[in-house]
């Protein structure tokens, strides 16, 4: 047991100490005012388009292999690398490569919990979800679909949770990554759009502009259409 503290100690202090490279690395490059203007956005935009046009394999895996760290150990969510993914690999390759790393990255979160974690969840959620391992139990796959699908909990808590019905790994990859799908395709999409703005106006355009844009009202009105499916299927799911 105190071995085991230890473990867990170690990893958090690592963990801790690559977040605060991380940070410093890219803050003593780039400061925080020149990331969010809009110069800079459009400068490198053409960078990455330049990049990609050139090498769309190595900039895929470049992407890829960034999107996992993102999950694990960095504990990001999905939204963010999603619209990035959008804005520099566009619509279809940016949804196969980030619902891809997503998944990876969640998997790895989720066998990462189930080794050092699982007493620690077990404590805090089992009794709140102890209702739902009897479903899990009679189709786990099925189970694990929905609940990727409908979400509802933060997306790093989700990845853990399922530590508590023992799920099989294969299972949860492949629940992740179909029950996924919809919502990522949507805010790359959105990315995508965000990308094409920005190729048309050399002047940051008003807000109001932005969202009359087809690339960008077209995929948000699906977006809140799925939001309400999925708050209707939660509400069924983790009531019954």
């Amino acid at each position: 047991m105190e071995k085991t503290k230890k473990i867990k100690l170690f990893i958090g202090i690592s963990y801790l100490t690559l977040i605060i490279i991380f940070l410093y690395l890219f803050f003593s490059k780039f400061s925080l005012q020149e990331i969010t203007s809009y110069d800079f956005i459009r400068d490198n935009r053409l960078y990455f388009l330049e990049l990609k046009n050139s090498n769309l394999f190595l900039i895929s895996l470049i992407f890829l292999f960034f999107t996992i760290l993102w999950v694990f150990p960095l504990l990001g969510f999905g939204s963010p690398i999603a619209l990035l993914g959008g804005f520099i690999l566009g619509k279809w390759v940016g949804t196969i490569i980030v619902v891809l790393g997503l998944s990876i990255g969640a998997t790895l979160l989720y066998i990462f919990g189930n080794y050092f974690l699982k007493d620690i969840i077990r404590d805090k959620f089992l009794i709140r979800f102890k209702k739902h391992e009897i479903k899990f139990k009679s189709s786990e796959f099925f189970y694990l679909l929905i609940y990727r699908f409908i979400g509802g909990i933060p997306w790093q808590l989700s990845c853990l949770l399922p530590t508590l019905f023992n799920v099989k790994t294969s299972n949860f990859f492949f629940a992740t990554f179909i029950g996924i799908i919809p919502q990522i395709f949507l805010a790359v999409s959105i990315g995508d759009g965000l990308e094409s703005i920005i190729e048309k106006n050399a002047e940051l355009p008003k807000l109001t502009d932005i969202i009359f844009f087809p690339e960008i009202y077209v995929p948000i009105l699906a977006f809140f259409s799925l939001v309400l499916i999925t708050i209707f299927l939660r509400r069924l799911f983790y009531q019954n």
